[in-house]
């Protein structure tokens, strides 16, 4: 089924989104594919018309570096999580913000929305994770046990599970049906930067170990380890399908994975900057954004 994927992604074309003053820490897509979101080290996100290249805002309000930013599944908000402690929560036709989330102690490193828009997920350098209710902008649970910073997190898609990754080298993985009961994954031998979970189910797991590992997070068993890359993983985003999954890191590359075989279908290299994040659009389209001042489409 997937046997042209290789030749579909290596006729790339390239579109660039240069307004940023520092690192661009994250990017993503919004469900409809027609904005595409990036935050920066200069204390701000961008947000832009996927089409045409043009940035439609600047959105204000941290007073520190910006290290993610995500949309909601139903697309009327988006968050950010930042070096100023606080989690941001805005309304997306407005670019209002709707709530200021306080409750961690350090950096915030990493922020997601649950499937059904209703609830957020962040993490950071306190070494916890907290789950907030959005419809009062209020706390609701502190998830600990981590041994270090907490630099990913993510919402399984049927919202049973939450994971976070952390540079204790594990994985955990929470059970919200199960009162918060707690999954270690284990096998990485770096820091884990990055995670996300597929439409099947699966959850991918990237480290500085340069390595990525594919889990079944109800079983706590590893399907594949994929190897290749030659420096730190930095992102991680599966196709809409869950069948290919794109990594990104330090080495200057996007590998393209086929999660069915645990093959590699295709390296996009000739970047030139480490690929510092990498997302896939609802409609299979790769984003990649670069280190300084730009994204690239």
């Amino acid at each position: 089924m997937w046997r042209n994927a290789a030749e579909s992604f290596g006729a790339v074309q390239t579109k660039y989104f240069a307004r940023h003053k520092g690192e661009v820490n994250s990017c993503t897509f919004s469900p409809d594919c027609q904005i595409l979101l990036t935050c920066s080290d200069d204390s701000r996100l961008y947000i832009w018309n996927v089409k045409s290249g043009k940035l439609l805002c600047k959105v204000k309000g941290h007073t520190g570096p910006v290290k993610a930013c995500c949309f909601s599944p139903d697309c009327t908000m988006f968050a950010s999580a930042s070096y100023d402690c606080s989690v941001r929560v805005w309304r997306t036709a407005t670019v209002e913000c709707l709530h200021t989330l306080m409750g961690h102690q350090k950096s915030v490193e990493t922020v997601c929305f649950s499937p059904d828009s209703r609830q957020l997920l962040s993490a950071g350098w306190d070494q916890t994770a907290i789950l907030w209710d959005l419809q009062q902008g209020t706390f609701l649970k502190t998830f600990s046990g981590h041994q270090d910073v907490i630099q990913s997190c993510s919402f399984s898609l049927n919202g049973r599970y939450m994971a976070t990754g952390s540079w204790d080298y594990t994985v955990k993985v929470w059970d919200l049906q199960n009162d918060g009961r707690c999954r270690t994954l284990e096998g990485h031998t770096g820091n884990i930067s990055c995670i996300c979970f597929s439409v099947t189910g699966m959850l991918a797991t990237g480290s500085w170990d340069k390595t990525v590992r594919v889990w079944n997070p109800h079983k706590g068993t590893l399907i594949f380890l994929l190897a290749g890359h030659l420096g730190w993983l930095k992102s991680l985003s599966f196709s809409k399908d869950g069948i290919l999954l794109a990594s990104a890191g330090y080495d200057e590359m996007v590998k393209v994975w086929d999660c069915e075989n645990g093959k590699c279908l295709t390296t996009l290299e000739g970047i030139l900057d480490p690929a510092y994040a990498c997302a896939f659009s609802p409609n299979g389209t790769l984003v990649l954004s670069g280190p300084i001042e730009q994204a690239s489409l």
